[in-house]
């Protein structure tokens, strides 16, 4: 057990923090479920923390010059290198601490990227920072597609979705991969801790964001972020289908804490997949035989996933 999880005490719906580290007012679309996830993870972290955040959604929304909402110190950072500069900056303390330069207290150092820049364009230098040990956390915020510059596909997209570059049509049925699983990639790294999240279940994402920054070395956290825009589903339904992708094993909650596979919500009676895919515009194209397909490789990616938490 990681020492400094024995005694975490979590959030409840009773002493949720009140300070913002995100404020109102910023620029994101009706409806995103993406700066909703990262409101959460702010509250979650308080404001002793330094943001590296990649170009992307939530870079875009926050900051239009020479306007910001962040009330934290926050870095922008290319679309790859969220997790080298996190590098940088947690070492750089750490220097600036011995020779005296700054007082000795601890700061969490996050890093922020969406899917694209998490799974695709940064994974290397990712890997990098989590190999080398950072102490830091890195926060996936996966809305499935890069929709800040036009919906295009992403590593992340999930089979069958429509995307601007991957388009339904006569010689084409939309996304022809499986989704990247990046948690296991994460996950194989050794790292102490990796989680999935959904902003559906606020208390369980603020409570795997608190336990992510209390471990000593790198921590992951892949969350969940409905994107109405880029999904063409109504604003007002962004929670619903967070939940609704828990509820039908498409998104499961689990954590891996030193190796080992802990699922936080197991979902022994699961709603079929067509629930899921009912009211988004990017799935409206799929036929029978793919519907199949997708509901048969969910069942056995869950059925995996608990054998792994069976196993350790």
């Amino acid at each position: 057990m990681i020492t400094e999880l024995e005694k975490f005490k979590g959030f409840s719906a009773k002493n949720l923090p009140k300070e913002e580290g995100l404020a109102p007012g910023h620029r994101a679309c009706q409806g995103c479920g993406e700066v909703l996830a990262l409101r959460m993870v702010m509250k979650a972290l308080g404001k002793d923390v330094i943001v590296c955040c990649a170009t992307g959604c939530m870079e875009i929304v926050t900051t239009p010059f020479p306007q910001t909402s962040w009330q934290v110190p926050w870095i922008h950072i290319a679309f790859e290198n969220a997790a080298s500069v996190a590098s940088g900056v947690e070492a750089a303390r750490k220097v600036l601490m011995r020779k005296g330069r700054i007082p000795k207290r601890h700061v969490d150092i996050l890093a922020v990227g969406g899917d694209g820049a998490t799974g695709d364009i940064g994974l290397s230098w990712i890997s990098g920072a989590m190999e080398r040990g950072h102490d830091f956390l890195y926060v996936c915020l996966d809305n499935e597609a890069y929709m800040n510059t036009g919906v295009q596909r992403s590593g992340c997209t999930p089979y069958g979705a429509m995307t601007t570059t991957s388009p339904p049509g006569k010689k084409g049925s939309g996304q022809v991969t499986w989704k990247k699983n990046v948690p296991a990639i994460m996950a194989a790294h050794g790292i102490p801790y990796v989680a999935t999240a959904s902003p559906a279940y606020f208390l369980d994402l603020m409570n795997k964001v608190k336990k992510a920054a209390l471990v000593e070395g790198p921590a992951y956290v892949h969350i969940y972020s409905p994107c109405p825009t880029g999904w063409g589903s109504a604003g007002e339904r962004s929670v619903e289908f967070a939940k609704l992708a828990v509820e039908t094993r498409i998104f499961p909650l689990y954590e891996v804490i030193e190796g080992r596979y802990v699922i936080s919500r197991k979902i022994t009676k699961p709603k079929p997949v067509t629930e899921y895919f009912k009211g988004q515009r990017r799935f409206r194209h799929l036929s029978e035989d793919q519907l199949s397909f997708i509901q048969a490789k969910v069942d056995e990616e869950y059925a995996r996933l608990m054998k792994l938490s069976e196993a350790t």
